[in-house]
């Protein structure tokens, strides 16, 4: 590999992160973009690797993102991210029969939660009821811990949030929104035994970002390649569709305030 090449790392959380990576470097380096890629069985060992200059850039998921900011005093170079990863929510669920009809309906319940490492579906969800009014101690809380290291990026710990919800098990659940909206688009929410009683404050997913360290210029045109993605473009359609994104945009810090103050809150430094 030359020293042009520049090497992103990814965590490999499901099987299509392989093929999709793959597809991206052949895209890549089509437009002049010299990339290759290693994979990471857990964004705690891809942290490292950035930090310690093995690898350039790490495609990082919320949490990883917050404390590479932490351990790099705030200087990181943030080039892109998708479309879906602005604007996420996390969603809580009920059961209609639960009497839930308030989020101080909560105190007395069972909410089901997510992986321990989960922002969509434990971290932040947790911060916000609480913001809301919600103590914590006076609910009874069904945790599904799976993944670890993976920061909830396999959806099977929400997904046992909603067979939970929806079994009787808990009377309430945290799932991320998209997860939510592909469970109901796919016919697996029943409508007449769940419902959604609250949508989170938004915040931002993953990023695609590098040490101060990173060239400027490959910066720029590697985030100029993946801006220029366009959904009414058969080659790069399929590029979107792997990974359920419609376009590619320049990525932004303020979207992770909340996630920081959570673990500020939790000490989840």
């Amino acid at each position: 590999m030359s020293d042009a090449t520049i090497l992103l790392g990814a965590v490999a959380h499901d099987p299509k992160v392989l093929p999709y990576w793959e597809a991206m470097r052949e895209y890549l380096k089509a437009n002049g973009v010299g990339i290759d890629f290693a994979l990471y069985s857990s964004y705690e060992r891809q942290v490292e690797a950035l930090l310690g200059g093995h690898i350039d850039l790490a495609w990082n998921g919320p949490l990883a993102h917050v404390r590479v900011k932490r351990r790099a005093e705030g200087r990181l170079v943030l080039i892109a991210q998708r479309d879906v990863d602005r604007e996420f929510t996390t969603k809580v669920l009920v059961r209609r029969n639960a009497g839930i009809g308030a989020l101080s309906d909560l105190h007395g319940k069972t909410l089901a939660i997510g992986s321990k490492d989960s922002a969509q579906a434990r971290i932040l969800p947790l911060f916000f009821l609480k913001r809301a009014g919600v103590d914590a101690a006076k609910i009874t809380l069904l945790p599904f811990d799976l993944d670890a290291g993976k920061h909830g990026d396999p959806p099977q710990s929400e997904l046992d949030v909603l067979a939970a919800v929806q079994d009787g098990r808990a009377h309430a659940g945290v799932i991320g929104g998209l997860v939510f909206a592909t469970e109901l688009a796919a016919g697996r929410v029943d409508p007449h035994r769940v419902e959604t009683l609250w949508t989170t404050p938004s915040y931002d997913h993953h990023v695609l970002e590098a040490l101060p360290s990173f060239p400027e210029a490959k910066a720029l045109a590697l985030q100029r390649v993946l801006l220029d993605l366009r959904w009414n473009n058969p080659k790069h359609r399929r590029l979107l569709e792997m990974e359920g994104a419609r376009q590619w945009i320049a990525a932004r810090e303020d979207g992770h305030m909340h996630l920081e103050a959570a673990l500020e809150d939790q000490r989840g430094w």
